[in-house]
């Protein structure tokens, strides 16, 4: 069953009506209504603000890593475990084909359902979830397989284990080992990019984000709790914070903006799926034929962020 959000209601009740005229036979009134919703779709996707922005990057129905991999990935084979610990299932690892070009995708996943959210641990990936992608990575590099990056989290699990095992040292690893990997590495935020869990899979020759995802370096629960001790102030620290993709291109802090179904990934998630697809063969043939792809990675990573006096 589909889920609507708050400013979504107006799509809800047009939807129901035309699955009430499907019911009863009437293709005019279906026609007229179906023509009706493409309108509503546009007028509320094209005037969200960035808090609503936010919730339709958590949307419940939004398709996560795995719903990417099912779609675009061919015989798909799942590499699992870091060697050190266990294998983390926040993270996922599959090899397989992509029209016909083998890769290594690696995504973070939240899980559906209430037993998987926990098996996944809602997403947010322990120290051995980074080893596990770091251990993928060098595997591909290897055998020369380019790497596609899918990230989706609200962040690194902060928990007493994970710190112990060195959660920060995981990350920090993988920012020093991605930005060195020797095959084109292209990352999508495909929803939620929290903080460094985002930034461990992020290091990559192209970072683009899904039309209504977001990357921040906290939360916007966080940044509110922080800074007004209030929590409540979740809209003002999302719109303060900057973080929906058309602020972060401008910033240069991402390299592109791939474009949604009109009526957004979470109601066409095969359409979506494709997007993502095309954007990560169009830039795998662009980096490939540039022989300095590996200095201009690091440039760019080096030339990060700006100041004025």
């Amino acid at each position: 069953m589909a889920t609507y959000l708050d400013f979504e209601q107006q799509i809800k009740t047009i939807q129901d009506e035309i699955e009430m005229a499907t019911i009863r036979g009437d293709t005019a009134a279906k026609d007229i209504l179906e023509i009706e919703l493409e309108k509503e779709l546009r007028s509320v996707y094209s005037n969200m603000n960035d808090y609503q922005k936010l919730q339709l990057a958590r949307h419940p129905d939004r398709p996560y890593a795995l719903d990417y991999i099912d779609i675009i990935l061919k015989d798909g084979y799942e590499i699992c475990g870091d060697r050190h610990f266990r294998d983390d299932k926040a993270i996922v690892c599959f090899l397989g084909n992509i029209e016909g070009q083998t890769t290594l995708i690696i995504g973070e996943e939240k899980g559906r359902g209430t037993k998987n959210k926990l098996m996944r641990n809602f997403g947010m990936p322990n120290p051995e979830g980074y080893r596990k992608a770091l251990k993928a990575a060098k595997l591909a590099e290897k055998f020369d397989i380019p790497i596609l990056m899918l990230v989706d989290t609200a962040g690194a699990y902060p928990g007493l284990g994970a710190e112990e095992r060195g959660q920060s040292e995981a990350i920090a690893k993988n920012l020093q080992e991605f930005a060195d990997l020797k095959v084109p590495t292209i990352s999508v935020v495909i929803g939620e990019g929290g903080s460094g869990g985002a930034l461990a899979i992020a290091v990559a020759d192209r970072l683009a984000m899904m039309q209504y995802s977001i990357f921040s370096v906290i939360s916007p629960e966080g940044c509110a709790a922080i800074l007004w001790n209030d929590p409540t102030k979740i809209e003002s620290a999302t719109k303060a914070m900057k973080i929906t993709p058309n602020d972060l291109k401008k910033a240069n802090l991402i390299d592109d903006v791939i474009l949604e179904p009109s009526k957004g990934a979470h109601r066409d998630k095969v359409l979506a799926a494709n997007a993502i697809k095309e954007y990560f063969l169009k830039n795998l043939n662009e980096i490939r034929k540039d022989t300095k792809f590996i200095q201009k990675r690091y440039d760019k990573l080096m030339n990060y962020g700006a100041f004025s006096e």
